[in-house]
């Protein structure tokens, strides 16, 4: 399949929030953007990015209520379900910041850890492990390619990303509104320089007293916006066409032209 629904749900985390409640009222919110090919939701939606200090009590195993949550609604839904991000609590104990992946039927297709933790102005790289794997997996016929937020800023990422055939990426995020003109013009970049899709879903609102920046974007390989978000809990979508990316890159082979040897010889020079 060629041509694919794409969907971001933002949502706006609450301080203090139960969990019940949260997942009910996101329920509701990804029926709504229904029927979709894939759904991706925000970056630690359902705790909040910035309640660092509750992130030991809030964190959950891989098969806790959260994924056992993902699993249910993606099969009610009857689509790809990307869950965004949630605390992993590890089975050594450690913290990470995970994405996990939803086939139609409620299977898992993949998990993914984030590798960059951020720490300006942030406890996120103090409380949760970096990730070490990259991560693509296949949803509704096409590779999709797994980031998170801060990962953004790390172009080599994506470009590992793509050598390994995303033709989509997926970006959930808590990206502050301080700092939402990088958000937009990192997100145009990935997907410019990597001939791909790239899809960025933020949330939005308040958490801690910080503000969030939302502005959730999907992009075509060209750069060109599809879909964008204003403020507040909303759900833009999309119609990709897979079959535009191939075509674009056969017609336009930059990828091909890269260099690797630069990479090499910046990291082995002393």
């Amino acid at each position: 399949m060629s041509i694919m629904r794409l969907a971001c749900v933002q949502l706006e985390p609450r301080d203090d929030q139960e969990l019940e409640p949260v997942l009910r009222s996101a329920r509701r919110k990804v029926l709504e953007a229904a029927p979709a090919d894939l759904i991706i939701l925000p970056e630690l939606w359902s705790t909040g990015y910035f309640a660092f200090d509750e992130y030991a009590e809030r964190a959950q195993p891989l098969d806790g209520p959260i994924v056992s949550w993902g699993q249910s609604l993606a099969l009610e839904a009857e689509t790809h379900l990307h869950l965004g991000s949630f605390l992993e609590r590890r089975p050594d104990g450690s913290l990470a910041n995970t994405s996990v992946v939803f086939a139609p039927d409620g299977s898992t297709l993949a998990e993914y850890r984030k590798i960059h933790v951020f720490g300006y102005g942030s406890r996120e790289a103090e409380l949760v492990e970096e990730g070490d794997s990259v991560v693509v997996t296949e949803v509704a016929g096409t590779t999709l390619g797994l980031a998170i937020c801060y990962d953004l800023r790390f172009p080599e990422l994506f470009r590992r990303l793509v050598q390994m055939g995303a033709e989509c990426i997926a970006v959930p995020a808590t990206w502050p509104r301080a700092r939402r003109s990088h958000w937009t013009a990192l997100l145009h970049a990935r997907a410019i320089e990597n001939l791909c899709v790239v899809a960025g879903c933020n949330a939005s609102g308040y958490n801690c007293g910080v503000e969030i920046g939302g502005g959730s974007l999907i992009i075509d390989p060209w750069g060109d916006s599809l879909a964008e978000a204003g403020p507040g809990e909303m759900a833009i979508s999309a119609i990709v066409d897979l079959g535009e990316v191939r075509k674009l890159r056969a017609e336009f082979p930059a990828l091909a032209d890269r260099r690797d040897w630069i990479v090499s010889r910046a990291t082995s020079d002393p």
